[in-house]
């Protein structure tokens, strides 16, 4: 009785054994490389919208920062930059067109107002006012609303309770309303200015930042100081207010186009600076009697303040971005 010799696959042998059953997996196996060329294809894409979302955001923080170095530089430097004195009228030149146009002067490169005053002198005069009222005024009331909000975020309770329904109230009057009633009864100033924003304004800080401080008290080194008995103080100055920096540094620009839009309001209709002091809610004002004659008396002014809080709003957006690890990682 012969018998067949059975011969063992060798694991060397590249053809597979007929009688071996294919395993599951190897069946599904071939059609994988389109898949993987598929990937590999797209990946480069999906890695390009990360990049390209950096690129926009790093350009609204730069843009933004570049508009607000610039109205900074003619603000510090508008007595050597303006060619007039922004007070001087020359009622031989008034309503003179800017200079590219057909009747324009060259010493009056954006032409003159109804008074035969210097426009660009104006605007650049009215950048000292509108960066004053700005900056000190953001300030102000990111202060206020910032130190409410840490002690209502970190204290929690009837100190939470307090600070919150002070605030529903507050903000439950308009804000133009309440600012005009403020200038009514402080009388005009840019001091009076200044603090009627910080008192209509705060509002704005304490609610961000108080969900903010609630959402840092919960994390483990802030639970770890406080086993460690530090004081309640130390505790905020040194753990609470350094994670809710970048969000106050963020509203603070982002306030100072909300100060600069506001405090041209209040000058529009004369209750902002006295008359000898140039803003540019005053230039519209008293360009808007001659806008038929003169329409570029009004245009300038109005694109300096849509400028200018074009570029706050943008660095406000490109520091949220940058400061905030939560939205790097969404780039990334």
């Amino acid at each position: 009785m012969s018998t067949t010799p059975t011969t063992s696959p060798s694991p060397f042998s590249s053809k597979p054994d007929p009688e071996t059953p294919m395993p599951r997996d190897s069946v599904s196996a071939e059609p994988a490389e389109p898949t993987v060329a598929a990937g590999l294809a797209a990946s480069p894409a999906r890695r390009a919208r990360p990049r390209i979302g950096r690129n926009l955001r790093s350009l609204n923080l730069w843009l933004g920062g570049a508009i607000v170095l610039g109205v900074v530089f003619c603000a510090l430097f508008a007595p050597w930059l303006a060619p007039h004195d922004p007070l001087d009228q020359d009622l031989l030149h008034m309503l003179t067109p800017p200079a590219w146009m057909s009747g324009g002067d060259a010493a009056f490169p954006l032409g003159t107002d109804s008074l035969g005053r210097d426009v660009l002198s104006r605007l650049l005069y009215g950048s000292r006012v509108a960066l004053t009222v700005a900056v000190i005024a953001a300030f102000g009331a990111g202060l206020v609303g910032s130190v409410l909000a840490i002690l209502a975020g970190y204290f929690g309770g009837w100190v939470d309770r307090a600070i919150s329904y002070l605030v529903d109230l507050w903000m439950s009057f308009p804000p133009v309303v309440l600012s005009l009633v403020l200038m009514v009864s402080l009388g005009v100033g840019i001091d009076n200015v200044i603090l009627s924003i910080v008192l209509v304004d705060w509002t704005r800080f304490c609610r961000v930042v108080r969900s903010e401080v609630m959402v840092v008290r919960q994390r483990d080194y802030v639970l770890a100081a406080q086993l460690l008995n530090l004081s309640h103080l130390r505790i905020m100055l040194r753990e609470i207010v350094p994670a809710a920096l970048p969000l106050m540094i963020t509203l603070f620009s982002l306030e100072m186009g909300v100060a600069i839009t506001v405090e041209a309001l209040l000058s529009f209709i004369g209750l902002s600076v006295p008359a000898n002091v140039t803003a540019w809610g005053v230039m519209i004002a008293d360009a808007r009697v001659s806008m038929h004659e003169a329409p570029t008396g009004l245009l300038f002014p109005m694109l300096a303040i849509v400028i200018t809080v074009l570029g706050c709003n943008l660095l406000g957006d490109g520091l949220r971005v940058a400061l905030d690890p939560r939205m790097r990682g969404r780039g990334e």
